[in-house]
């Protein structure tokens, strides 16, 4: 048995575009209702949700039996969390607020083993088919997808830096942040946000480093795909429910005599 390929770390590379959902209703059930829906990527988010290690894993599994890539964002950068969600199998990670050159060089030793990372070493886990993967420990550096999250002024003027640390599979503008931070708390479309994000994520992307990001209006995601970007989720499972909830009460409300 040999470690399967990372369509998602693949794709990104190769500069396919990437159409993705957020996940964050924190069940098996509810991951198995979009899995098939033919998203190619799919974000299991732990850092503002209620998912856990055990929700984490019921949704990897059914991702597992899907086409859609399904990753994981990590609550914060933390070696214990990304070694646990590794040994889980998660084919890549979202690492959150990131700040520093430093902070980047952290996350990736956090997913590569010594002498060139600090990952623990354990042989049984579903990562490696409890044992029955022998090429893994040689291919899991290349096959696991490493996110970095820009989510400040700061950070996105420091894309082109953290973006050149060795191990990055792409970065991520978090627009709803970055709108916080500069006194536009509710507002991620704001054009003063994307006025700082589009420049430094075409700096990016003319030195061959994916860029991605959430936007919930599709025609927005797909000019950014359009523009450059490689890897755009486009919706929420939760803003999904919430909003198709709403419409069919109004519809009806609406109807009544």
């Amino acid at each position: 048995m040999e470690l399967p390929e990372n369509r998602f770390t693949s794709a990104i590379a190769a500069g396919e575009k990437q159409v993705g959902l957020w996940i964050s209703l924190c069940s098996n059930f509810a991951a198995e209702v979009v899995s098939t829906a033919g998203y190619d990527w799919a974000l299991i988010d732990m850092e503002h949700s209620a998912n856990d290690y055990f929700s984490v894993l019921g949704q990897l599994q059914v991702f597992a039996a899907s086409p859609t890539t399904a990753l994981v964002r990590v609550e914060f950068n933390d070696a214990i969390a990304v070694k646990r969600l590794l040994d889980l199998g998660a084919p890549g990670l979202l690492f959150p607020m990131i700040q520093s050159v430093e902070e980047a060089e952290q996350a990736v030793a956090a997913t590569r083993y010594p002498p060139r990372g600090i990952r623990g070493v354990s042989g049984s886990t579903r990562a490696t088919a409890f044992g029955r993967i022998p090429d893994y420990v040689a291919r899991v550096e290349d096959e696991t997808t490493v996110l970095l999250q820009l989510e400040t002024c700061a950070a996105v003027e420091q894309a082109e830096a953290i973006g050149a640390v060795e191990g990055v599979s792409g970065i991520f503008f978090g627009p709803a942040d970055i709108a916080a931070d500069i006194g536009k708390v509710g507002k991620p479309m704001d054009p003063d946000v994307w006025a700082l994000i589009k420049p430094a994520a075409q700096k990016l992307i003319a030195k061959g480093m994916p860029v991605g990001t959430l936007v919930t209006d599709p025609s927005f995601a797909a000019d950014l795909l359009n523009e450059g970007f490689t890897f755009v989720a486009i919706a929420t499972d939760t803003g999904l429910l919430a909003r198709a909830a709403d419409a069919a009460l109004a519809q009806v409300k609406g109807a009544l005599a």
